[in-house]
């Protein structure tokens, strides 16, 4: 049995390890870009750690808003899934990444990011009931809903992870093993395969596609009637106060979607995989260390939060 496994992992391939060109090969950007990088790494790990410690440690954040928040927040793990393997392109000459390694990247990577545009469509819903129909706002998002929604974010984003990973193990990769980017994506990997990759580009359209075209389709529709809500307010503080509560949701919701389809549009081409690869930058590596601070800085409750927790550390 582990001897069938290995061969399905492996897939009749010659090329048992691919080499990651990485984010520039100019020598002299590399020290640069290793030191940038690494400050990006652990200040995205520190802040999403710590606004999750914040949310588990107060009781006045254990709101489903919050709830939401703290799992956007591991989004971060993500950035666990190919940031050290790209730090190690900066110091290597040749960086290399096993068969079986690579597709497990492709997987996890594909997971998390499936699953935070869910979390995101989740949050956009949430804000809706919130603003639109308060006085019902803790029947309707009752810790039940709260956990079935994030579950369903999880399993939509597997699902999709899975689809993506079971095609890529079906192709074959003969000769060429040099991959044009920092991490094992799907349309690098598709430009090195030998076989028909006709099967894959579909899968990857129709699941692209409905993570896009329902996230969109939720996200807009809670939006519009939420700002249908807002021109009716009398009150200029209602007005504000509602505006607060949607004004992060919708920054961050601009820097990923936004980042993202301006990485993957048109991406059959080596130019616009090259294209692709620097503004993957921004949803891989800007977002997730931007959150944190997008849901912290001018938020109240959280600020309330760290002085209640900076007081009990010191008394």
């Amino acid at each position: 049995m582990p001897h069938v496994n290995q061969m399905n992992m492996e897939n009749d391939s010659s090329v048992l390890e691919f080499i990651l060109m990485g984010l520039t090969e100019q020598p002299e950007l590399q020290l640069p870009l290793f030191v940038l990088f690494l400050v990006n790494y652990t200040t995205t790990v520190m802040g999403n750690l710590s606004l999750m410690s914040l949310i588990f440690l107060n009781s006045n954040l254990h709101i489903p808003m919050y709830y939401f928040i703290f799992n956007l927040s591991v989004d971060f793990c993500y950035s666990f899934v190919f940031t050290p393997k790209m730090l190690m392109s900066f110091l290597l000459e040749k960086n290399t990444i096993s068969f079986r390694a690579c597709i497990t990247q492709l997987f996890f990577f594909c997971l998390f990011v499936n699953s935070e545009s869910y979390v995101l469509t989740a949050m956009a819903y949430d804000r809706y009931v919130a603003i639109c129909q308060p006085l019902l706002y803790k029947v309707i998002m009752s810790p039940e809903m709260c956990f079935m929604l994030m579950f369903g974010s999880y399993l939509m984003g597997f699902a999709g992870a899975m689809a993506h990973t079971e095609c890529m193990l079906r192709l074959s990769f003969c000769d060429s093993n040099i991959i044009n980017h920092y991490m094992c994506d799907i349309f690098p990997l598709l430009q090195l395969s030998c076989s028909s990759t006709y099967v894959n580009e579909l899968v990857s359209f129709i699941v692209v596609g409905t993570v896009i075209s329902l996230s969109s389709l939720i996200i807009l529709v809670s939006y519009a009637l939420i700002f249908s809500s807002i021109i009716e307010m009398s009150s200029g503080n209602s007005w504000s106060k509602a505006m607060g509560t949607c004004g992060s949701h919708i920054i961050t919701v601009s820097l990923f979607y936004g980042s993202g389809l301006l990485a993957y549009v048109k991406p059959s081409s080596a130019e616009t995989v090259g294209r692709g690869k620097i503004f993957s930058v921004f949803y891989t590596f800007l977002v997730p260390m931007l959150n944190p601070l997008i849901y912290s800085l001018r938020n109240k409750d959280v600020k309330l939060a760290v002085k209640r927790t900076m007081k009990r550390m010191t008394s």
